[in-house]
């Protein structure tokens, strides 16, 4: 590729992650000339700083927390000596992961034929692309379809810049030594996922939230074994409390209740966790003067913009931010620009939050189903009566099922509890092949495992659970 000569394809695709490169292997596949164009690493925030590294993460700090509880008086009967942690070895294995991960991308896209250029993409029009390529220079690229897939950023606060104690995420998931004492603020999923992985790993966790209780987005009844178990873990709570700044020494946290009333957590390092918005400034998006949708890019069913032939996929398309609705919608683009019918209408799209214990949403809750002028049968089954969680060691959370009354169709799924992650495939799939309860009760579910609990929910809603 010579610098300075316009590249010619049909789809240019900016930005690598889940969603960019599923649609640039998918266009590959259906004979597309394909461009992708990223700046970073290939495999974008989801592989590099974000859902895969945290989970790693997650994994060592429970790990090193059982075998802290080994080092005690365990009902397991396993006893060891006192464990330590080298953060440096755990952060290198963590990298390991991501590596072949991203090693694997690459590989899958020039299998297909994609033509990778490593670069910043800036917006000429419609249909041209400026990049500064990484290695110097600039590379004009045309194109027939231009695919928006530049994702999202992390919302920074003005008065709590990112810089020396004050670390986000991507700081947060490489940590070259752990400190004493962590102040985090949000208690959304991405700030519970790290404090309860920071707590695990031996360090002094504190919490503030401006909402009353923490995943504000989620209803009480779901979040509260999480609240017991960040209490149980010794996880610090100032919910309800809006952070005001750090001290002049960068040592404490200055927070503010309702009233009024300020107080100081001490703290050696400050997570900000406040969610993140589209990554829509500062490469010249603007100049297509797209419908915009707040701060996101307004698409409809087809994840078309207001601009023929440009398309936008992913967090950029705002929310829900997840790596799955993206990869679902870049694969839909690639087949819709091959000249098949296809349109993005999930029925449902799970969510899921790796806290300890898990928490999953599919679909409609209750409160939500009556909003919507449903008349709802709901029922739970308690994982305290679930032979497999005991063996797990986890007996607290439930699984909740929400189905019309009248015909029995399920509306939404809702879990919490060790590993129910797990269970969002059979949520989901329950709800896109419209099952009613009936066809759930009446599907033997292998025993002993947590799918248990599903079954059991539903036989609960029809007025017969066995085992509760």
């Amino acid at each position: 590729m010579k610098q300075n000569q316009t590249l010619e394809t049909t789809l240019l695709v900016i930005g690598g992650g889940p969603g960019g490169y599923v649609a640039a292997i998918r266009a590959g596949q259906l004979g597309i000339r394909t461009v992708l164009v990223e700046g970073a690493a290939l495999g974008g925030t989801c592989l590099n700083i974000g859902c895969i590294p945290s989970k790693a993460l997650i994994h060592a700090a429970e790990g090193y927390l059982k075998a802290r509880e080994f080092a005690g008086k365990s009902p397991l009967g396993i006893s060891v000596q006192a464990p330590s942690i080298d953060i440096q070895r755990t952060v290198e294995w963590k990298d390991g992961i991501v590596d072949r991960l991203t090693t694997g991308v690459a590989a899958l896209l020039k299998k297909h034929g994609v033509t990778v250029v490593s670069g910043w993409a800036k917006i000429v029009d419609g249909k041209t692309v400026e990049v500064d390529l990484a290695e110097g220079g600039t590379q004009h690229i045309h194109t027939e379809h231009l695919l928006l897939a530049a994702g999202s950023k992390s919302v920074e606060l003005p008065f709590l810049p990112v810089g020396g104690n004050v670390i986000s995420s991507t700081e947060a998931l490489a940590p070259k030594t752990l400190p004493k004492r962590l102040a985090v603020v949000g208690g959304g999923y991405i700030g519970l996922e790290l404090g309860i992985a920071y707590r695990k790993l031996g360090v002094e966790v504190t919490v503030v939230e401006a909402q009353p209780r923490i995943l504000p987005t989620y209803d009480e009844e779901l979040t509260r074994p999480v609240t017991h178990s960040l209490r149980k873990l010794g996880i610090e709570l100032y919910l309800g409390h809006s952070v005001m700044g750090l001290e002049p020494d960068g040592k404490g946290l200055r927070v503010q209740d309702g009233a009024g009333s300020q107080r100081v957590i001490e703290t050696d390092q400050v997570l900000v966790a406040v969610g993140r918005h589209p990554n829509t400034a500062g490469w010249n998006l603007d100049t297509l003067r797209l419908d915009m949708n707040g701060r996101a890019v307004q698409i409809d069913e087809q994840c078309r913009t207001s601009m023929r032939d440009v398309w936008a996929i992913g967090d950029i398309a705002g929310e829900p931010m997840l790596a799955h609705r993206a990869m679902a919608q870049g694969e839909m683009v690639a087949e819709i620009i091959a000249g098949k019918r296809r349109a993005f209408t999930p029925t449902a799209i799970p969510a899921v939050c790796f806290t300890d214990p898990e928490v999953v949403v599919v679909g409609l809750s209750p409160e939500q189903a009556q909003a919507a002028g449903y008349e709802v049968l709901t029922a739970s089954f308690p994982f305290a009566a679930n032979g497999r969680a005991m063996t797990l060691e986890s007996s607290d959370g439930f699984v909740r099922v929400v189905a019309r009354k009248d015909n029995h169709l399920i509306l939404g799924w809702q879990a919490v509890g060790k590993a129910v992650s797990e269970l969002s495939t059979a949520f989901v799939q329950s709800l896109e092949m419209a099952a009613c309860l009936e066809d759930i009760a009446g599907t033997i579910h292998a025993h002993p495992t947590l799918g248990e609990a599903v079954q059991e929910a539903a036989l609960r809603a029809l007025g017969h659970a066995l085992h509760v």
